[in-house]
């Protein structure tokens, strides 16, 4: 009896005690909560495994489309080439059981040509095989389509005096010359690629060939910016710096000169800012107010080219450059997204509704920072009331559909632009250098941009 006592005095004690239900509990949980941190890394390999892939896909179906579209290949060998490009490309160590099938669709009507690559494959997950998977599926495919994308580029460069320094002037004719060899390789036919060119400085030249214009002002033109019989810097502008008529008055001085009915003979070919805010949007002239204003200013940079296909014309312009003036981006990049549209002044070349997809694309270069427009700026220090006027400028350039690459170099620490970055269509569109020598990469690196074919996944 005394035994048995002693037995159920133990059971009872054990069954009340409750010492160790925290490691009992904790046991049982352990599983779950195992299974969902396991869960979440199996989950990172299986994004990892599928980025990689997406990215072999995208460069995959580009160099497939490539060599169709070249003829290297023909549509029954895109499948084995695509698998070929894919597997040089693929490396993930997680993927299991990859394949990669292509479907080629020839162009049909409006419809133009396209080849879609699909991946597959798994991963064996590590933890997830406790909770019954196994593995993860690993699905996605890139799709390129090509033969109606046409280019439409139009290059804003910069042509100010400060581009003398370093030779920054010879470094930019060579890299825009490279550029343009770049991008007319991608022309299969006359018209798929056009280029305009856009020197600016303070003012943009029309060309003296346009003085008969419609869209042409006169109202604030004199030849005459300062005297030829007092010192270089003498000037008609109560101000006392030498401004042209368009810049005196558009700061509020007085013009001292009496303009009388000079001929429009003596016009050099340059435009200043329209007015406001006109200087900010395309608005086709038709109006007083919406003309363009006629200015003279002694730096006139060389006449601008419209859009066009000759190559040597191009090359020509860009030789035919040079560095003196100061620095109004605004301008420059005004006629460049004038030069893309089928209006007046530039009249670009029509654009038919053929099923072709057009591209319209500005590149705009400089090295320095605003310093003055028609009514801003002393034209030495950075001005951000011209800033201001540019920004505007290319919030209505990008809502028009425009690709927007802008590059700066710094070569005297004047330090980043405050409006550079922001016209820029991405943080990948804007490109600061600090050497002449990293132009022509910059420019490359552009031209490959634009060349690339539409991936849409």
């Amino acid at each position: 009896m005394r035994i048995r006592s002693i037995a159920l005095d133990a059971f009872r004690e054990f069954a009340c005690d409750t010492t160790g239900n925290i490691a009992v509990l904790f046991a049982i949980a352990a599983v779950p909560i195992i299974t969902f941190v396991g869960a979440a890394i199996d989950y990172t390999r299986a994004n990892s495994a599928r980025s990689s892939m997406q990215a072999a896909l995208d460069s995959a179906s580009l160099m497939v489309s490539r060599d169709f579209n070249n003829g290297t290949i023909t549509s029954s060998q895109i499948s084995t080439k695509a698998s070929d490009y894919f597997n040089a490309l693929y490396h993930s160590k997680d993927a299991k059981n990859v394949a990669v099938t292509a479907a080629y669709t020839a162009p049909s009507g409006s419809t133009p040509a396209s080849v879609k690559l699909t991946g597959t494959g798994s991963i064996t997950t590590s933890f997830m095989k406790v909770a019954g998977f196994p593995t993860l599926p690993l699905n996605t495919s890139s799709t390129t389509s090509w033969g109606i994308n046409k280019l439409r580029v139009a290059l804003a460069l910069d042509n100010t005096g400060s581009m003398n320094s370093g030779d920054k002037i010879g470094s930019l004719k060579t890299a825009s010359k490279n550029l343009v060899t770049q991008l007319s390789a991608l022309a299969k036919n006359n018209g798929d690629v056009y280029i305009s060119v856009i020197p600016f400085a303070l003012d943009v030249n029309v060309g003296t060939s346009n003085v008969g214009a419609s869209w042409l002002r006169w109202d604030t033109w004199d030849p005459k910016n300062y005297s030829n019989s007092g010192t270089p810097w003498y000037t008609y502008c109560d101000n006392g710096y030498w401004l042209t008529m368009a810049q005196c008055t558009g700061r509020g001085y007085n013009w001292t000169h009496t303009v009388g009915s000079p001929s429009h003979s003596q016009w050099n070919g340059c435009v200043t800012d329209r007015d406001q805010s006109y200087d900010t949007k395309s608005t086709i002239p038709s109006s007083y107010s919406t003309y363009f204003v006629a200015d003279q200013d002694q730096y006139c940079p060389v006449p601008l080219l419209p859009l066009t296909y000759s190559w040597t014309t191009i090359n020509s312009t860009i030789d035919s450059m040079t560095a003196q003036g100061a620095t109004n981006q605004t301008i420059g990049l005004q006629w460049a997204w004038l030069s893309l549209l089928q209006q007046n002044p530039l009249n670009a070349p029509a654009e038919p509704a053929d099923g072709s997809t057009y591209q319209h694309i500005v590149v705009l270069f400089t090295d320095g920072l605003n310093t003055g427009d028609r009514w801003y700026g002393d034209l030495s220090s950075q001005s951000t009331s011209v800033d201001n006027r540019m920004k505007a400028l290319c919030d209505n350039v990008k809502a028009g559909g425009v690709t927007l690459y802008t590059v700066q170099i710094d070569t005297d620490g004047a330090g980043q632009s405050a409006v550079l970055p922001y016209c820029a269509s991405g943080s990948q569109n804007f490109f600061m250098l600090t050497d002449p020598s990293q132009i022509n990469a910059a420019f490359a690196q552009i031209g490959t941009s634009i060349s690339k074919l539409r991936v849409a996944k």
